[in-house]
């Protein structure tokens, strides 16, 4: 794997190209997204043997409702099967499980079974998965103003206090670091509407390979660019942390 200096603490992806990956092999755009999930375990034991401590992975929109009924009832039965099946996974690779987005939304069943794995997984400590549903990060900034004016309007906090550490408190990622490298495959230079305030200081990977594609030698290559990299956070002098 790559070298024990300089490892990344949170890596957040875009995982991009499942649909395109399937229609430029002949098959439906769902046998792309079935494809996906092998990636995403792939990609989750690459993490815990490089000691990274977070990963989040993007897996549905809030702007993904929007596709066609077919592909999202698919995409809802995929992910129901997921947590099923990786739960015992998920257990045994010491990796704590979490989900940030309006969970409200999504269907009972899937509701419950966050729930379940959250619960199951919660002493888990090796890394921290975090699947990013029915999630918009403009909602998500929309949602922390809100809960801050609740606090402003019961008297907990004054007006003239809310500074960045505030807002950030206020987030669904509150308990998590801001990604360290944002990976997106697919080739597409776009953020997507995902972890807009987080990754203001992220270093950004883009690779050229759909999700499915996209394998624990392409994630190595990620990680070794990124220890590559200096990291001024808007200073002159390079800020190289080592999370290992």
């Amino acid at each position: 794997m790559a070298a024990t200096g300089n490892i990344p603490q949170h890596v957040a992806i875009i995982m991009d190209g499942n649909g395109r990956w399937a229609q430029e092999r002949g098959l439906l755009r769902v046998q792309g997204h079935q494809q996906g999930v092998e990636t995403i375990r792939e990609i989750i034991q690459a993490a815990r043997e490089l000691k990274i401590r977070f990963l989040t992975l993007y897996a549905f929109s809030k702007e993904n409702w929007a596709r066609p009924r077919p592909e999202v009832d698919f995409l809802m039965k995929l992910l129901s099967q997921y947590l099923d099946s990786e739960l015992q996974e998920l257990e045994k690779g010491g990796v704590k499980f979490n989900v940030i987005g309006r969970i409200d939304q999504l269907p009972k069943e899937i509701q419950e079974k966050i729930k379940r794995n959250i619960k199951q997984s919660e002493h888990n400590r090796d890394l921290v998965l975090t699947l990013a549903l029915n999630y918009s990060s403009r909602i998500e900034i929309t949602d922390a103003a809100r809960c801050l004016c609740e606090s402003v309007k019961a008297g907990r906090l004054e007006v003239s206090e809310i500074d960045e550490s505030h807002l950030a408190k206020a987030l669904y990622t509150r308990d998590m670091p801001d990604p360290d490298l944002l990976i997106r495959t697919s080739g597409e230079l776009r953020i997507s509407n995902f972890l807009l305030w987080q990754i203001s200081y992220s270093e950004i990977y883009v690779s050229e390979k759909y999700w499915p594609d996209f394998k624990r030698e392409d994630f190595l290559k990620a990680i070794q660019e990124y220890q590559k990299r200096e990291r001024r956070f808007g200073r002159t002098e390079a800020i190289q942390a080592d999370h290992d």
